[in-house]
């Protein structure tokens, strides 16, 4: 802990990603199996950092489980392991060629995160990445948020894992409203968002976490992202010239939203959010790319050369 505590004294994060690495089974609808690492952790992080964003990690792994790290895009020196009795791994099979149908079990789980996990370098975002319920507690968001900015991806509030099959199910996050006030970015796709509020109308669901307490909304579906600062509702349409690398679009979308909300705007963030998954899912694994890129691809395939008057309301 010692050296911990020295290399936090001059660590300065823009983003701060904190959940499991997942080893994921994933079975196609062609009954073809493929191994990845995934996680919100894995992919998160490389959204801020494609944008130019600094980014740490705070995961959890068995010791013998720590080759993982090595597929992450931030550096060892980035990364804040904490051991644990088991590492998290996730079978999903896939009912379409889509993806957009799946089953998942939960194979194994990694411990819960405590507020001692989190080091004491600072960071402007703090981002909640559980996979399952129960991997990070309520009360942590509560903490954290006296120290910086709190990013809150519900799937690991929503999905639960059976304690005999490990079968996974969705079900209504219960203290919601009680959590919800803590929250600066909420993160949700519009199935999680029905689930939460009812309502399959996704522009109704956003501005109800805002009514509930969320301070901004950014809201994913396979065809735009919306995001609501509670002011307006933005919306860019998902670009992507292929969907070879699916895996980890709203991790992606997500981080690179709330990045660029430290400097931006929110329509011009939801922008460069978009953009940088259409990128993104051109290609398996975390985004590898720099700023330039993304502008790149919002000047040539939005067609948009003045970013700044992009306007994007609904």
């Amino acid at each position: 802990m010692v050296n911990e505590k020295l290399r936090c004294m001059d660590k300065k994060y823009d983003f701060l990603s904190i959940g499991p690495i997942s080893l994921d089974y994933n079975i196609d609808y062609l009954d073809n199996e493929v191994l990845e690492i995934g996680g919100a952790v894995t992919y998160s992080p490389a959204g801020a950092q494609a944008l130019g964003y600094t980014a740490g990690v705070v995961t959890k792994l068995m010791p013998g489980d720590l080759g993982r790290l090595s597929k992450l895009t931030v550096a060892s020196d980035d990364i804040y392991c904490r051991p644990s009795r088991c590492s998290t791994s996730i079978r999903n099979k896939f009912f379409t060629a889509d993806k957009e149908r799946r089953e998942c079990f939960s194979l194994s789980r990694c411990d819960a995160f405590e507020i001692d996990d989190i080091p004491s370098c600072e960071s402007k975002i703090y981002h909640f990445g559980g996979l399952v319920y129960g991997d990070i507690p309520e009360s942590m968001i509560e903490v954290i948020k006296l120290r910086g900015k709190t990013a809150v991806d519900v799937q690991g509030f929503l999905r639960h894992a059976d304690i005999v099959s490990g079968r996974m199910e969705f079900k209504d996050w219960q203290t919601k409203k009680e959590i919800l006030p803590h929250i600066d970015y909420f993160k949700t796709d519009a199935a999680e968002a029905e689930i939460l509020t009812g309502s399959n109308d996704r522009i109704s669901a956003a501005k109800q976490f805002v009514d509930w307490g969320a301070k901004e909304v950014v809201l994913t579906h396979n065809t735009e992202v919306i995001a609501f600062d509670g002011n307006s509702i933005y919306k860019v349409p998902i670009k992507a010239r292929n969907l070879s690398g699916r895996s980890g679009r709203g991790d992606t979308t997500f981080a690179a939203y709330v990045c660029e909300r430290i400097n931006s705007n929110a329509q011009t963030a939801l922008l460069y959010a978009t953009a940088c998954v259409s990128l993104k899912m051109e290609n398996p694994g975390p985004i590898r790319c720099d700023r330039a890129s993304i502008i790149k691809y919002i000047n040539e395939i939005y067609g948009i050369t003045d970013i700044d008057s992009f306007d994007g309301k609904y």
